[in-house]
Parts: structure tokens; C-alpha cells; sequence
């Protein structure tokens, strides 16, 4: 039996809706690995403060529930960005790690290529990025809006200051790392996250977006293989 599995999932959903409903816990069974879905603050079976302070730390109450043992860690969007977290300050804590829709939209501006303002097009692309930025906002408010969400905790913990990682901190992490992302999400392109974590690869699913990944046959494939969960049917 490998080491133990921790599922994080993204914002506004829960492990229930990211993980166990596609199957990924059907899969870590047969794979002979123990599972652990673990709500973030705010979402699915965790305690749903309103104060936005109380997002200050979601790292904090997802260790509190962490296996003994260094684990192979899973985090999609917000889970991903918290699974990151744990990675940087508590290494001891993470075998492996599969970080999934993430990229350049968690990497501080310092270490990434955009386009500088007097450059030619510039204005297009910031045109773009404004329009992109509108549509996102759009999908996020319909899944607060999702039945047994807790609106009041959500907006809350969508309130909390989102500091992206440096690349000092992002050198700091020494799981071995796989970026899965969507060809079509928001949060890439993966190469600003990917070239600044020491030896990470990546997986790009073509034609998938931001909210679309969880249940790719793609993704779930390029998770299993790195932790090395594919289930064997004898």
C-alpha cells in the first residue's frame, strides 16, 4: 500500500462534488490507497465563518486533518493553491504533489512575462484579460449560487487577500510536482508556476477550461500515474 492520499478541492464546490462523484475515490480504493477528502473552510462539511479573517489561513484547519504519514497531495484551484501552501511551509507533510487549474494566476507579477505597458498591444490584451476576468466572475457567482452552498461564507472566503507566491517561495518546494491545467483556463498558461518549482512537469488537457477539469479522464490519468495509483483489476 503506497502512501496515503489527500484530495483538496476547489472554490465553492466540495469533495463530494470534485472528487467522489467523478470517481477519484472509487479509483484510489482499487489502487489499495487510503483517502482523505478534506473540505476547505467555508465549503461542503467544514465549519462556514463569515468574517473574511477567518480565510486568512485555510492551510491551517486542512493539516489539522492531514494523515500522520507524508501524504500525496491533490489540490484543484483553491485546494491546489492551499495544497502549494502546505508544500512551501510544511514539507515534511507532502510526498507528492498534483497541482490542478493553477498557473500563472497564482504567481507573483515580478516573476511573470506580461506584456509591459507601452509594448504594442498591450491594450488588447488587457482589453482581453478585463473580458476574461468578467466571465470568470460570472461562472464563480453561479457556484456560490449552487444549492447547500453557504453564500454569506463563501463571499467571505472569497473576500480574504489572495497573495500570489513569490519565486523564492516556489524554489522552496521539494515534493516532486505535476501541474495538470486545461488548455482553455483562465489560470494558465503553466509555464510561470512550472518553471519556478524545481523540477515540475506538466500536463496540459486541450480544449478543457478552468471548471471542466475535475472529471477528465486527462487529468485523473496524469494524477494516478505520478502518485503511482492506477489501479490494477486482476
Amino acid at each position: 500500500m503506497g502512501p496515503p492520499v489527500v484530495l483538496l478541492h476547489g472554490f465553492a464546490t466540495s469533495t463530494e462534488r470534485t472528487w467522489r462523484e467523478p470517481g477519484w475515490f472509487d479509483l484510489l480504493r482499487d489502487a489499495r490507497r487510503r483517502t482523505f477528502g478534506i473540505d476547505l473552510l467555508g465549503h461542503g462539511e467544514a465549519p462556514k465563518p463569515t468574517d473574511p479573517a477567518a480565510y486568512d489561513d485555510l492551510a491551517g484547519p486542512v493539516l489539522d486533518q492531514f494523515p500522520e504519514s507524508p501524504a500525496d497531495v491533490i489540490g484543484y484551484s483553491l485546494g491546489a493553491r492551499t495544497a502549494l501552501e502546505i508544500a512551501i511551509h510544511h514539507p515534511e507533510r507532502v510526498n507528492r504533489l498534483v497541482l490542478a487549474a493553477v498557473g500563472r494566476n497564482i504567481v507573483a507579477d515580478e516573476a511573470t512575462d506580461g506584456a509591459a505597458a507601452d509594448e504594442p498591444g498591450a491594450d488588447t490584451e488587457r482589453r482581453r484579460e478585463e473580458e476574461r476576468s468578467d466571465l470568470v466572475s460570472t461562472r464563480f457567482a453561479a457556484l456560490i449560487a449552487t444549492a447547500g452552498n453557504d453564500r454569506a461564507a463563501l463571499e467571505a472566503c472569497m473576500s480574504r487577500p489572495r497573495r500570489p507566491f513569490t519565486a523564492e517561495e516556489l524554489g522552496r518546494v521539494r515534493a516532486p510536482t505535476h501541474i495538470v491545467i486545461g488548455g482553455e483556463d483562465f489560470a494558465g498558461p503553466p509555464e510561470p508556476l512550472a518553471d519556478r518549482i524545481p523540477g515540475a512537469t506538466v500536463t496540459v488537457v486541450r480544449g478543457i477550461d478552468h471548471f471542466g477539469l475535475p472529471k477528465q479522464f486527462a487529468f485523473i490519468d496524469a494524477a494516478l500515474q505520478f502518485i503511482d495509483a492506477v489501479p490494477t483489476w486482476d
